[in-house]
């Protein structure tokens, strides 16, 4: 969805262990290659998507739904590809 602050997009946590500290990396890894400002949201609480830490202190769990927000140059294209790889379970078979 785009609004004049930039895109976000809502997706469910699906992988069995939910944010924990590989998926984190994962995402914070994928967050970094892209120049726009990406964070990520659980009810009120937003953090930087490419903090492990602050991802982990999310507490995002199976079934949790979180919203992934960017502004900036290429914030359509990250938001496509962060949602892609929660989507895709961050890699994990289950």
């Amino acid at each position: 969805m785009s609004t004049d602050e930039g895109f976000s997009q809502s997706v469910e946590i699906v992988n069995k262990r939910g944010l924990h500290a590989r998926a984190s990396a994962r995402l914070a890894k994928e967050a970094g290659r892209f120049g726009a400002n990406i964070t990520v949201c659980k009810s009120d609480t937003c953090v930087t998507a490419t903090s492990i830490m602050g991802l982990m202190m999310l507490g995002a769990a199976k079934g949790d739904t979180v919203v992934v927000r960017a502004a900036g140059g290429d914030a359509e294209q990250a938001i496509e590809d962060i949602t892609q790889l929660i989507e895709d379970r961050f890699g994990e078979t289950e």
